[in-house]
């Protein structure tokens, strides 16, 4: 058996995730969305931003971001947890088709390597600190680790995640309630020694939005809890609210969860600065070892402590950049390269490209790093909110179902594609200062809102037609249909019908195939004139939309 069909190792990815393998309750599912909170990158990354603007300034930034967030991966939450597909495939339907969605493949990607490369830091630095390696060599150690510990999928990680939560809350527990006892807890939290000039100057506007610019970078973040969230169970009456409040806290409260550990980091960072030098404050394992050092009185036992803390916390959370990144690697290439060795062989791919991030020390530019990326990451996810929320469900310029089949879409859709290009084109000369200082630290919030208003302009003028280029006549029932081509049986969902190999395919099968050329779509770049847009509501058989 290959890696591509051992699905125990790829967890239904680049498909239709079926009701028989979402066996997971609502909460083992937000359990291990609820990772993204032991991640030390908050740590670092709060006493960065408290360092260079302070507290205020610092607090006003990441409340901002999150107001912005909220909304969108509410959005996004909901689609991805109701329809059971991943981002990559609801992006393809939300108005970027089939090979438009695999720019955004590649920056979602991008975006769960940045912080694989930066929690892998952070896991290197604590390695070092306990063995006394290379941290060159660390590098290699924890990106080797990561390995065994993702091929399996949701199978392990739900488990691993769920047992070893009690440690890491006592560990952190016991962190927190160490610096809040502490003299002056208050003041050094909110006025930390290790503040520059510039952060005492009090509230600035550039201030606050130069980190809520940087903050919305995790807009991208709802992809990797979106990875969890396919794996939930339909809602049901006896479940529903389990199922919201899984479904709520467990992608967008992410952003809820990212302004506590705000608090809880300056808690621990103003106790720290006391201590030690801003260098090493920005350090997780310096910054803890530091913090247990009051309790134990003895530097060993602290740092014992301490390592035990960050090692575990930075294998949670890359446990989690890993496997999603394994997703997206897994549905850029089969579109590329119309093969799919399997899930389980991005991993490899995944944690070398890691290796060469930590290399090339990425620890100490992440905020540049992530101030970057926002314009794409933003332009990206605002794009796909507009044409889901406005296009499909406001104004009804869009089929409200959502298609993900190569056999069904078009290769490019401009609604959604063409408003993300023009989006990350205007916000990046933004950012490099072609209209002044001031746009340039607003230049993702420029991406977002150009993102935002383009779809509904571009749905309407190409009149739907570039949604949808054929639909399959398939039975009007929830089972499964054979896939002509791997032989599996997989729920009709996940078919299409397929003239080339004169039967049903699966979507996987469809993707990977490169010797059809596209025969069931002759018009797979553009519409023919006078087409009739597709599957929109008005010529929708009434089953399909209650399907839908």
């Amino acid at each position: 058996m290959g890696l591509a069909d051992n699905p125990q190792m790829e967890d239904y990815s680049l498909r239709y995730t079926p009701a028989a393998f979402r066996k997971w309750s609502p909460w083992m599912v937000f359990l291990s969305c609820l990772v993204g909170i032991s991640a030390m990158a908050g740590y670092a990354l709060d006493a960065a931003f408290v360092d260079a603007f302070g507290f205020t300034n610092a607090l006003a930034g990441f409340l901002v971001a999150a107001a912005v967030t909220l909304p969108l991966t509410l959005v996004i939450a909901f689609a991805i947890a109701r329809k059971h597909v991943d981002i990559d495939l609801l992006t393809r339907g939300s108005g970027f088709g089939y090979l438009g969605s695999t720019l955004t493949s590649l920056v979602y990607a991008t975006y769960t390597l940045i912080f694989l490369a930066y929690e892998g830091a952070i896991m290197a630095q604590a390695l070092t600190a306990l063995t006394h390696l290379d941290l060159h060599i660390s590098y290699v150690v924890v990106s080797a680790v990561m390995i065994p510990l993702t091929l399996y999928g949701m199978s392990f990680s739900s488990k691993f995640q769920a047992w070893t939560w009690p440690i890491w809350i006592a560990l952190i527990g016991i962190a927190l309630v160490t610096a809040a006892t502490a003299p002056d807890a208050g003041h050094n939290m909110v006025h930390p020694a290790t503040v520059s000039p510039a952060g005492l100057a009090g509230l600035t506007v550039i201030a606050v939005f130069t980190i809520a610019a940087a903050n919305l970078s995790l807009a991208t973040q709802v992809g990797e809890q979106g990875d969890y969230l396919r794996l939930m169970p339909d809602p049901t009456s006896r479940n529903r609210g389990r199922w919201r409040l899984a479904v709520i806290m467990g992608g967008p409260g992410f952003a809820l969860f990212a302004v506590g550990i705000f608090f809880a980091s300056t808690l621990l960072v103003g106790y720290a600065s006391t201590k030690i030098d801003a260098a090493h404050v920005g350090v997780p394992v310096d910054l803890f070892t530091t913090v247990y050092e009051r309790l134990t009185g003895n530097h060993t036992v602290a740092l014992i402590l301490a390592g035990v803390l960050v090692l575990l916390s930075q294998v949670k959370i890359n446990i989690m950049n890993t496997y999603s990144g394994s997703l997206s690697w897994s549905n850029f290439f089969s579109r590329l390269l119309h093969r799919h060795p399997g899930r389980a062989a991005w991993v490899f791919l995944q944690v070398g490209l890691s290796l060469v991030l930590m290399e090339l020390d990425i620890f100490n530019h992440i905020v540049e790093v992530l101030a970057w990326y926002s314009n794409v990451g933003v332009a990206w996810i605002g794009a796909m909110v507009a044409d889901v929320v406005i296009n499909k469900r406001w104004l009804k310029l869009a089929p409200p179902e959502l298609v993900f089949h190569r056999a069904h879409l078009y290769h490019v859709n401009p609604v959604g594609f063409g408003s993300m290009i023009v989006a990350g084109a205007v916000s990046m000369i933004a950012y490099y200062g072609a209209f002044g200082s001031t746009a340039a630290a607003l230049s993702p919030f420029i991406a977002l809102a150009v993102a935002v208003v383009l779809p509904p302009i571009v749905a309407l003028a190409t009149r739907g037609r570039w949604y949808i280029a054929r639909l399959s006549e398939l039975p009007d029932n929830d089972g499964e249909l054979p896939c002509s081509v791997c032989k599996g049986s997989y729920d009709v969902l996940d078919m299409a019908t397929c003239p080339h190999h004169g039967g049903t395919i699966c979507s996987l099968c469809c993707s990977t195939e490169g010797a059809c050329h596209d025969a069931c779509k002759p018009n797979a770049w553009r519409p023919p004139k006078g087409a009739v847009p597709l599957g929109m509501p008005s010529i929708r058989r009434e089953k399909e939309l209650e399907i839908a």
